[in-house]
């Protein structure tokens, strides 16, 4: 069985490195790519390999179903331009080898925006916003006490203003437990589903087909096509182990190979230093090896404390995004 298993997860690895192809700004629904979860951006985003609490839920669903008891997360990320990221997520153990989970992801690009024309410079007395908005039901198994496989079905739209496309698309995890000191390996493709265009009544314009004659229909409604683009289809191999496990301290480092079909490929490294069950702290690396990037160096921490009968957990981090400066995650999370 375990042959199998190793076999299985190689092939996945090699579909992933015959497949994708480098293809940038060609994708639609960008904030698919923005990682969550205060520990795994701290991590440098090298989480698909870890993935213990309910960020796996983004980061790969095959992980969910080894928790061993319910978990919810909830995090709010400021991200590019004074725009904000939230992600919700809980995941439930409904037997001891099955999981299910849902999560949201909402983009909020802040306040309203008046809508101004050359005519009207000062404004027309509209409003127009944007956003984006994710919804995800996920479900894993456990196959055998070292492999577990998961994936997740998602709605998506994006809106602005009176325009708006929406999709589904799916994920599929698979998370493999070796016998060496602890070695564990992930693997996930994200997003892959249809193509996204926007639809909506400003497209709708009326057209007279033949201006140079009189008598035909001068008010026929025609719709302005608008070009369908791809998903962010992306493919994930990581790998994490403990380097130093004891009952005061545990070490745990962790690295993703990152293959986007819409960019280059990147890896991502991260590291953990946990002392006695309950402080945490974090660091790492996004996009190794991408020329042109602005993401960089990421840090973090995180606080355990027992309450009654369920765990509740803090998480901070930091991430540098180069001209953009320090972007901040905030994240509180709940086991039971």
């Amino acid at each position: 069985m375990q042959k199998i298993i190793i076999n299985g997860t190689l092939i996945f690895t090699m579909s992933i490195l015959a497949f994708a192809q480098d293809k940038v700004g060609t994708c639609a629904a960008q904030f698919l790519q923005i990682p969550v979860g205060g520990k795994a951006i701290a991590m440098g985003g090298a989480f698909t390999a870890l993935a213990d609490d309910a960020t796996a839920l983004y980061w790969n669903p095959g992980a969910i179903s080894r928790a061993q008891k319910h978990r919810l997360y909830a995090a709010q990320s400021n991200w590019l331009v004074e725009s904000k990221l939230q992600w919700l997520g809980a995941q439930f153990m409904i037997t001891s080898a099955d999981a299910l989970g849902i999560s949201i992801t909402n983009l909020n690009y802040g306040t309203r925006e008046k809508v101004t024309t050359v005519a009207q410079p000062e404004g027309t007395g509209e409003y127009w916003d944007a956003g984006d908005l994710a919804f995800v039901l996920s479900y894993a198994r456990n196959l055998t006490d070292r492999f577990s496989i998961g994936g997740s079905a998602k709605y998506i739209q994006q809106r602005i203003w009176h325009e708006s496309a929406s999709q589904l698309a799916f994920d599929l995890g698979l998370l493999f437990i070796t016998q060496f000191n602890g070695l564990t390996i992930g693997a996930c493709m994200r997003n892959f589903g249809g193509d996204l265009g926007l639809e909506g009544r400003d497209l709708l314009n009326r057209i007279d087909l033949d201006p140079d004659n009189e008598g035909n229909n001068e008010t026929i409604v025609a719709k302005l096509k608008t070009e369908h683009w791809p998903l962010p289809l992306t493919f994930v191999v990581g790998a994490s182990m403990p380097v130093l496990n004891t009952r005061l301290l545990r070490w745990t480092v962790a690295a993703d190979a990152v293959r986007p079909t819409d960019n280059s490929q990147i890896i991502n490294m991260g590291t953990e230093i946990n002392i006695m069950q309950m402080l945490s702290v974090r660091g790492g690396y996004q996009t190794l090896f991408r020329s042109e990037k602005q993401e960089g160096w990421t840090l973090g921490l995180g606080l355990n404390v027992p309450v009654a009968n369920f765990k509740l957990g803090i998480d901070l981090s930091y991430q540098d995004f180069g001209l953009f400066g320090m972007l901040q995650t905030t994240a509180v999370n709940v086991s039971f």
